[in-house]
Protein backbone atom coordinates (compact mmCIF):
# COMPACT_ATOMS: atom_id res chain seq x y z
CA UNK A 1 0.00 0.00 0.00
CA UNK A 2 2.77 2.43 0.92
CA UNK A 3 5.62 1.48 -1.38
CA UNK A 4 6.51 0.14 -4.78
CA UNK A 5 4.30 1.28 -7.62
CA UNK A 6 1.87 2.90 -5.14
CA UNK A 7 4.49 5.29 -3.79
CA UNK A 8 3.83 7.90 -6.49
CA UNK A 9 0.09 7.67 -5.81
CA UNK A 10 0.77 8.39 -2.15
CA UNK A 11 2.90 11.37 -3.20
CA UNK A 12 0.07 12.73 -5.39
CA UNK A 13 -2.37 12.26 -2.53
CA UNK A 14 -0.10 14.20 -0.16
CA UNK A 15 0.46 16.95 -2.74
CA UNK A 16 -3.31 17.36 -3.16
CA UNK A 17 -3.67 17.62 0.61
CA UNK A 18 -0.96 20.29 0.70
CA UNK A 19 -2.61 22.27 -2.12
CA UNK A 20 -5.94 22.13 -0.31
CA UNK A 21 -4.34 23.56 2.84
CA UNK A 22 -2.71 26.38 0.86
CA UNK A 23 -5.96 27.21 -0.97
CA UNK A 24 -7.83 27.26 2.34
CA UNK A 25 -5.30 29.61 3.92
CA UNK A 26 -5.40 31.95 0.92
CA UNK A 27 -9.19 31.98 0.93
CA UNK A 28 -9.40 32.83 4.64
CA UNK A 29 -6.83 35.62 4.31
CA UNK A 30 -8.75 37.10 1.39
CA UNK A 31 -12.17 37.13 3.05
CA UNK A 32 -12.23 40.95 3.56
CA UNK A 33 -11.67 41.50 -0.18
CA UNK A 34 -14.19 38.78 -1.02
CA UNK A 35 -16.88 40.42 1.13
CA UNK A 36 -16.22 43.93 -0.18
CA UNK A 37 -16.54 42.91 -3.82
CA UNK A 38 -19.29 40.33 -3.24
CA UNK A 39 -17.30 37.59 -4.95
CA UNK A 40 -17.96 34.88 -2.38
CA UNK A 41 -18.94 32.15 -4.84
CA UNK A 42 -16.37 33.06 -7.46
CA UNK A 43 -13.49 33.31 -4.98
CA UNK A 44 -14.46 29.99 -3.42
CA UNK A 45 -13.95 28.32 -6.80
CA UNK A 46 -10.20 27.72 -6.37
CA UNK A 47 -10.68 26.40 -2.84
CA UNK A 48 -13.52 24.15 -3.98
CA UNK A 49 -11.40 22.83 -6.85
CA UNK A 50 -8.58 22.02 -4.42
CA UNK A 51 -11.03 20.18 -2.15
CA UNK A 52 -12.45 18.19 -5.06
CA UNK A 53 -8.98 17.31 -6.31
CA UNK A 54 -8.01 16.11 -2.85
CA UNK A 55 -11.26 14.13 -2.55
CA UNK A 56 -10.63 12.39 -5.87
CA UNK A 57 -7.06 11.51 -4.94
CA UNK A 58 -8.10 10.35 -1.47
CA UNK A 59 -10.97 8.25 -2.81
CA UNK A 60 -8.81 6.60 -5.46
CA UNK A 61 -5.91 5.92 -3.10
CA UNK A 62 -7.96 4.76 -0.14
CA UNK A 63 -10.64 2.82 -2.06
CA UNK A 64 -8.97 1.53 -5.21
CA UNK A 65 -5.47 1.01 -3.83
CA UNK A 66 -5.86 0.34 -0.12
CA UNK A 67 -9.25 -1.36 0.22
CA UNK A 68 -8.30 -4.99 -0.57
CA UNK A 69 -4.80 -5.00 1.01
CA UNK A 70 -6.10 -3.29 4.12
CA UNK A 71 -9.04 -5.70 4.40
CA UNK A 72 -6.72 -8.69 4.16
CA UNK A 73 -4.29 -7.08 6.60
CA UNK A 74 -6.97 -6.42 9.21
CA UNK A 75 -8.54 -9.84 8.73
CA UNK A 76 -5.37 -11.74 9.50
CA UNK A 77 -3.82 -9.40 12.06
CA UNK A 78 -6.83 -8.33 14.07
CA UNK A 79 -8.50 -11.74 13.72
CA UNK A 80 -5.45 -13.81 14.55
CA UNK A 81 -6.90 -14.64 17.95
CA UNK A 82 -9.85 -16.45 16.34
CA UNK A 83 -7.49 -18.84 14.57
CA UNK A 84 -6.19 -19.92 17.96
CA UNK A 85 -9.54 -21.48 18.88
CA UNK A 86 -9.23 -24.49 16.51
CA UNK A 87 -5.65 -24.95 17.64
CA UNK A 88 -6.77 -24.99 21.25
CA UNK A 89 -9.45 -27.54 20.49
CA UNK A 90 -6.86 -29.69 18.75
CA UNK A 91 -4.23 -29.41 21.47
CA UNK A 92 -6.47 -29.66 24.53
CA UNK A 93 -7.22 -33.45 24.50
CA UNK A 94 -3.55 -34.37 24.03
CA UNK A 95 -2.38 -31.97 26.73
CA UNK A 96 -4.98 -33.27 29.17
CA UNK A 97 -4.09 -36.90 28.34
CA UNK A 98 -0.42 -36.20 29.03
CA UNK A 99 -1.27 -34.44 32.27
CA UNK A 100 0.44 -31.23 31.12
CA UNK A 101 -2.52 -28.92 31.59
CA UNK A 102 -0.34 -26.13 33.08
CA UNK A 103 1.95 -26.19 30.02
CA UNK A 104 -1.08 -26.07 27.77
CA UNK A 105 -2.48 -23.02 29.54
CA UNK A 106 0.92 -21.31 29.46
CA UNK A 107 1.30 -21.92 25.71
CA UNK A 108 -2.22 -20.70 25.04
CA UNK A 109 -1.75 -17.50 27.03
CA UNK A 110 1.59 -16.86 25.28
CA UNK A 111 0.13 -17.16 21.78
CA UNK A 112 -2.98 -15.20 22.72
CA UNK A 113 -0.87 -12.29 23.91
CA UNK A 114 1.59 -12.67 21.05
CA UNK A 115 -1.20 -12.48 18.45
CA UNK A 116 -2.36 -9.14 19.82
CA UNK A 117 1.20 -7.80 19.78
CA UNK A 118 1.57 -8.88 16.14
CA UNK A 119 -1.45 -6.84 15.04
CA UNK A 120 -0.23 -3.79 16.96
CA UNK A 121 3.29 -4.12 15.57
CA UNK A 122 2.07 -4.47 11.98
CA UNK A 123 -0.17 -1.43 12.40
CA UNK A 124 2.79 0.56 13.66
CA UNK A 125 4.90 -0.61 10.74
CA UNK A 126 2.17 0.53 8.34
CA UNK A 127 1.89 3.98 9.93
CA UNK A 128 5.67 4.20 10.13
CA UNK A 129 5.80 3.71 6.37
CA UNK A 130 3.21 6.47 5.93
CA UNK A 131 5.14 8.76 8.28
CA UNK A 132 8.34 8.06 6.37
CA UNK A 133 6.70 9.11 3.11
CA UNK A 134 5.35 12.28 4.71
CA UNK A 135 8.81 13.05 6.06
CA UNK A 136 10.35 12.46 2.63
CA UNK A 137 7.83 14.84 1.05
CA UNK A 138 8.68 17.50 3.63
CA UNK A 139 12.40 16.98 3.05
CA UNK A 140 11.92 17.41 -0.68
CA UNK A 141 10.32 20.81 -0.06
CA UNK A 142 13.20 21.75 2.23
CA UNK A 143 15.67 20.56 -0.41
CA UNK A 144 14.06 22.90 -2.95
CA UNK A 145 14.91 25.81 -0.68
CA UNK A 146 18.36 24.57 0.28
CA UNK A 147 19.28 23.83 -3.34
CA UNK A 148 18.38 27.34 -4.51
CA UNK A 149 21.37 28.92 -6.28
CA UNK A 150 23.65 30.94 -4.02
CA UNK A 151 25.39 34.09 -5.21
CA UNK A 152 29.08 33.29 -5.66
CA UNK A 153 31.51 34.74 -3.12
CA UNK A 154 35.02 35.70 -4.14
CA UNK A 155 37.96 33.99 -2.47
CA UNK A 156 39.83 37.28 -2.15
CA UNK A 157 37.29 39.89 -1.01
CA UNK A 158 38.10 43.57 -1.23
CA UNK A 159 37.05 46.26 1.24
CA UNK A 160 35.15 49.30 -0.11
CA UNK A 161 37.01 52.57 0.27
CA UNK A 162 34.30 55.10 1.04
CA UNK A 163 30.61 55.14 0.24
CA UNK A 164 30.51 56.17 -3.39
CA UNK A 165 28.03 54.20 -5.54
CA UNK A 166 28.58 53.77 -9.26
CA UNK A 167 26.51 51.92 -11.87
CA UNK A 168 28.63 51.09 -14.93
CA UNK A 169 26.61 50.07 -18.00
CA UNK A 170 24.38 47.83 -15.86
CA UNK A 171 21.88 45.47 -17.48
CA UNK A 172 19.75 42.97 -15.58
CA UNK A 173 17.13 40.42 -16.64
CA UNK A 174 15.05 38.42 -14.20
CA UNK A 175 15.23 34.66 -14.57
CA UNK A 176 12.68 33.48 -17.10
CA UNK A 177 11.96 36.98 -18.44
CA UNK A 178 12.47 37.94 -22.07
CA UNK A 179 12.72 41.70 -21.55
CA UNK A 180 15.51 43.15 -19.39
CA UNK A 181 14.44 45.03 -16.26
CA UNK A 182 17.47 47.31 -16.66
CA UNK A 183 19.35 48.08 -19.86
CA UNK A 184 22.74 49.84 -19.96
CA UNK A 185 22.17 52.01 -16.89
CA UNK A 186 25.06 54.22 -15.75
CA UNK A 187 25.08 56.83 -12.96
CA UNK A 188 27.10 57.84 -9.91
CA UNK A 189 26.14 58.79 -6.36
CA UNK A 190 29.02 60.65 -4.73
CA UNK A 191 29.61 60.36 -0.97
CA UNK A 192 27.04 62.44 0.90
CA UNK A 193 24.81 62.89 -2.15
CA UNK A 194 21.14 62.05 -2.40
CA UNK A 195 20.22 60.47 -5.72
CA UNK A 196 16.53 59.92 -6.44
CA UNK A 197 15.20 57.27 -8.79
CA UNK A 198 11.84 58.21 -10.27
CA UNK A 199 9.79 57.18 -13.26
CA UNK A 200 6.72 55.21 -14.31
CA UNK A 201 5.82 52.00 -12.50
CA UNK A 202 7.83 49.06 -13.78
CA UNK A 203 10.62 51.31 -14.98
CA UNK A 204 13.31 49.49 -12.98
CA UNK A 205 13.70 51.70 -9.90
CA UNK A 206 13.42 48.98 -7.23
CA UNK A 207 15.48 46.61 -9.35
CA UNK A 208 18.32 49.14 -9.57
CA UNK A 209 18.24 49.77 -5.83
CA UNK A 210 18.19 46.03 -5.08
CA UNK A 211 21.40 45.49 -7.04
CA UNK A 212 23.35 47.68 -4.61
CA UNK A 213 23.09 45.31 -1.59
CA UNK A 214 23.39 42.46 -4.09
CA UNK A 215 19.95 40.95 -3.74
CA UNK A 216 20.68 39.89 -7.33
CA UNK A 217 23.76 39.98 -9.53
CA UNK A 218 23.84 42.11 -12.66
CA UNK A 219 23.56 40.35 -16.01
CA UNK A 220 26.21 42.64 -17.46
CA UNK A 221 28.11 45.71 -16.36
CA UNK A 222 28.97 46.31 -12.72
CA UNK A 223 27.75 47.97 -9.54
CA UNK A 224 30.54 49.43 -7.40
CA UNK A 225 30.47 50.57 -3.79
CA UNK A 226 33.50 52.46 -2.54
CA UNK A 227 35.31 51.73 -5.80
CA UNK A 228 34.89 47.95 -5.43
CA UNK A 229 32.58 45.73 -7.45
CA UNK A 230 29.91 44.38 -5.08
CA UNK A 231 30.72 40.89 -6.42
CA UNK A 232 34.26 41.29 -5.03
CA UNK A 233 33.10 42.45 -1.60
CA UNK A 234 32.54 40.22 1.40
CA UNK A 235 28.71 40.01 1.77
CA UNK A 236 28.90 40.78 5.49
CA UNK A 237 31.01 43.87 4.88
CA UNK A 238 28.68 44.99 2.09
CA UNK A 239 25.55 44.63 4.23
CA UNK A 240 27.24 46.40 7.15
CA UNK A 241 27.69 49.41 4.85
CA UNK A 242 24.09 49.56 3.62
CA UNK A 243 20.82 50.31 5.40
CA UNK A 244 17.78 49.38 3.33
CA UNK A 245 14.31 50.73 4.18
CA UNK A 246 11.75 48.75 2.20
CA UNK A 247 8.38 49.90 0.92
CA UNK A 248 6.72 47.05 2.83
CA UNK A 249 8.62 46.75 6.08
CA UNK A 250 8.46 43.57 8.08
CA UNK A 251 8.28 43.77 11.83
CA UNK A 252 9.02 40.61 13.76
CA UNK A 253 6.53 39.18 16.25
CA UNK A 254 8.56 40.30 19.20
CA UNK A 255 9.00 43.50 21.20
CA UNK A 256 9.65 46.88 19.63
CA UNK A 257 12.98 46.89 21.44
CA UNK A 258 14.06 43.64 19.77
CA UNK A 259 12.67 44.77 16.41
CA UNK A 260 14.87 47.86 16.43
CA UNK A 261 17.90 46.11 17.94
CA UNK A 262 17.83 43.59 15.07
CA UNK A 263 19.93 46.15 13.18
CA UNK A 264 22.61 46.08 15.88
CA UNK A 265 22.34 43.14 18.31
CA UNK A 266 24.96 44.63 20.62
CA UNK A 267 23.03 47.90 21.06
CA UNK A 268 22.11 48.99 24.56
CA UNK A 269 18.64 49.98 25.67
CA UNK A 270 19.68 53.64 25.66
CA UNK A 271 20.92 53.39 22.05
CA UNK A 272 17.62 51.85 20.95
CA UNK A 273 15.63 54.60 22.69
CA UNK A 274 17.83 57.25 21.04
CA UNK A 275 17.17 55.68 17.61
CA UNK A 276 13.43 55.58 18.30
CA UNK A 277 13.52 59.21 19.34
CA UNK A 278 15.41 60.22 16.19
CA UNK A 279 12.81 58.33 14.13
CA UNK A 280 9.99 60.31 15.77
CA UNK A 281 8.59 57.19 17.45
CA UNK A 282 8.20 58.36 21.03
CA UNK A 283 4.50 59.17 20.57
CA UNK A 284 4.03 55.53 19.57
CA UNK A 285 6.04 54.25 22.53
CA UNK A 286 4.24 56.45 25.06
CA UNK A 287 0.79 55.14 24.18
CA UNK A 288 1.74 51.46 24.30
CA UNK A 289 1.09 49.49 27.52
CA UNK A 290 4.67 48.21 27.93
CA UNK A 291 6.55 50.93 26.07
CA UNK A 292 9.43 49.61 23.98
CA UNK A 293 8.86 46.15 25.48
CA UNK A 294 5.40 45.91 23.91
CA UNK A 295 5.03 42.87 21.68
CA UNK A 296 4.12 43.28 18.01
CA UNK A 297 1.70 40.84 16.37
CA UNK A 298 -1.04 38.44 17.38
CA UNK A 299 -0.06 38.28 21.05
CA UNK A 300 0.62 41.99 21.38
CA UNK A 301 -0.44 45.07 19.51
CA UNK A 302 -0.74 46.15 15.88
CA UNK A 303 0.67 49.33 14.38
CA UNK A 304 -0.52 51.35 11.41
CA UNK A 305 1.48 51.43 8.18
CA UNK A 306 3.02 54.81 9.00
CA UNK A 307 3.91 53.72 12.53
CA UNK A 308 5.54 50.54 11.24
CA UNK A 309 7.55 52.65 8.80
CA UNK A 310 8.86 54.83 11.61
CA UNK A 311 9.90 51.76 13.64
CA UNK A 312 11.72 50.49 10.53
CA UNK A 313 13.46 53.85 10.18
CA UNK A 314 14.57 53.62 13.81
CA UNK A 315 16.10 50.27 12.95
CA UNK A 316 18.00 51.84 10.04
CA UNK A 317 19.10 54.80 12.19
CA UNK A 318 20.48 52.41 14.80
CA UNK A 319 22.49 50.57 12.15
CA UNK A 320 24.14 53.87 11.16
CA UNK A 321 25.38 52.57 7.79
CA UNK A 322 27.13 55.05 5.46
CA UNK A 323 24.82 54.13 2.56
CA UNK A 324 21.03 54.32 2.80
CA UNK A 325 18.62 52.91 0.24
CA UNK A 326 15.02 54.12 0.60
CA UNK A 327 12.35 52.29 -1.37
CA UNK A 328 9.30 54.57 -1.23
CA UNK A 329 9.64 55.12 2.50
CA UNK A 330 6.47 57.26 2.75
CA UNK A 331 4.26 55.04 0.60
CA UNK A 332 1.66 54.10 3.24
CA UNK A 333 1.84 57.15 5.46
CA UNK A 334 -1.01 59.53 6.22
CA UNK A 335 -0.19 63.27 6.18
CA UNK A 336 0.62 63.37 9.92
CA UNK A 337 2.87 60.29 9.72
CA UNK A 338 4.50 61.58 6.54
CA UNK A 339 5.66 64.74 8.31
CA UNK A 340 7.16 62.64 11.12
CA UNK A 341 8.74 60.22 8.63
CA UNK A 342 10.35 63.12 6.77
CA UNK A 343 11.91 64.28 10.05
CA UNK A 344 13.12 60.73 10.70
CA UNK A 345 14.56 60.54 7.20
CA UNK A 346 16.47 63.76 7.79
CA UNK A 347 18.08 62.15 10.85
CA UNK A 348 18.76 58.92 9.00
CA UNK A 349 20.31 60.40 5.86
CA UNK A 350 22.44 63.15 7.41
CA UNK A 351 25.95 62.82 5.96
CA UNK A 352 25.08 59.57 4.16
CA UNK A 353 25.03 58.51 0.52
CA UNK A 354 21.35 58.05 -0.24
CA UNK A 355 19.56 56.26 -3.06
CA UNK A 356 15.90 57.19 -2.86
CA UNK A 357 13.02 55.65 -4.80
CA UNK A 358 9.95 57.87 -4.82
CA UNK A 359 6.59 58.21 -6.51
CA UNK A 360 5.70 61.37 -4.59
CA UNK A 361 7.83 63.82 -6.53
CA UNK A 362 7.59 66.42 -3.77
CA UNK A 363 9.99 64.27 -1.72
CA UNK A 364 12.79 64.43 -4.33
CA UNK A 365 12.77 68.15 -5.14
CA UNK A 366 15.86 68.73 -2.99
CA UNK A 367 17.81 65.71 -4.27
CA UNK A 368 21.32 66.35 -5.58
CA UNK A 369 20.53 64.27 -8.66
CA UNK A 370 17.35 62.77 -10.08
CA UNK A 371 17.53 59.74 -12.37
CA UNK A 372 14.40 59.19 -14.46
CA UNK A 373 14.02 55.50 -15.35
CA UNK A 374 11.58 54.36 -18.03
CA UNK A 375 11.39 50.85 -19.48
CA UNK A 376 14.63 49.92 -17.75
CA UNK A 377 16.70 52.75 -19.24
CA UNK A 378 17.68 56.24 -18.12
CA UNK A 379 15.39 58.72 -19.86
CA UNK A 380 16.73 61.84 -18.14
CA UNK A 381 19.06 62.88 -15.35
CA UNK A 382 19.70 66.12 -13.50
CA UNK A 383 18.43 68.30 -10.68
CA UNK A 384 14.78 69.20 -10.26
CA UNK A 385 15.21 72.58 -11.96
CA UNK A 386 17.31 71.16 -14.80
CA UNK A 387 14.77 68.45 -15.57
CA UNK A 388 11.86 70.90 -15.53
CA UNK A 389 13.69 73.10 -18.02
CA UNK A 390 14.08 70.14 -20.42
CA UNK A 391 10.31 69.80 -20.73
CA UNK A 392 10.65 66.04 -20.98
CA UNK A 393 9.26 63.02 -19.11
CA UNK A 394 10.06 64.41 -15.65
CA UNK A 395 8.41 67.71 -16.49
CA UNK A 396 5.24 65.90 -17.56
CA UNK A 397 5.33 63.74 -14.43
CA UNK A 398 5.70 66.86 -12.28
CA UNK A 399 2.75 68.51 -13.98
CA UNK A 400 0.63 65.40 -13.52
CA UNK A 401 1.70 65.14 -9.86
CA UNK A 402 0.70 68.73 -9.11
CA UNK A 403 -2.59 68.31 -10.95
CA UNK A 404 -3.35 65.20 -8.90
CA UNK A 405 -2.41 66.99 -5.69
CA UNK A 406 -4.98 69.71 -6.44
CA UNK A 407 -7.73 67.25 -7.30
CA UNK A 408 -10.76 67.35 -5.00
CA UNK A 409 -14.23 65.87 -4.83
CA UNK A 410 -17.05 68.27 -5.63
CA UNK A 411 -20.75 67.83 -5.19
CA UNK A 412 -23.15 68.08 -8.12
CA UNK A 413 -23.47 71.66 -9.32
CA UNK A 414 -19.90 72.63 -8.42
CA UNK A 415 -20.42 72.77 -4.64
CA UNK A 416 -18.04 70.86 -2.40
Amino acid sequence: MMGGKNAHLMAEYQAAQDNMSKAGTEYVRGIPVVKVFQQTVYSFKAFKQAIEDYSQKAEYYQVSVCRIPQSVNLTFTEGAFIFLVPVVLFMAPKALADGDFAGFVTDFVFYAVFSAIISTALARIMFAASGTMLANAALRRIDQVMSAPVLPITDSPKTPQGNKIEFKDVSFTYEGADVPALSHVSFTAEPGQTVALVGPSGGGKTTAASLIPRFWDVTSGSVEVGGVNVKDTDPHVLMDNIAFVFQNNRLFKTSIFENVRAAKPSASREEVIAALSAAQCMDIINKLPDGIDTLIGTEGTYLSGGEQQRIALARAILKDAPIVVLDEATAFADPENEVLIQKALAALTKGKTVIMIAHRLSTVVGADKIIVLADGSIAEAGTHEELLSKDGLYSRMWADYNQAAQWKIQAKGGER
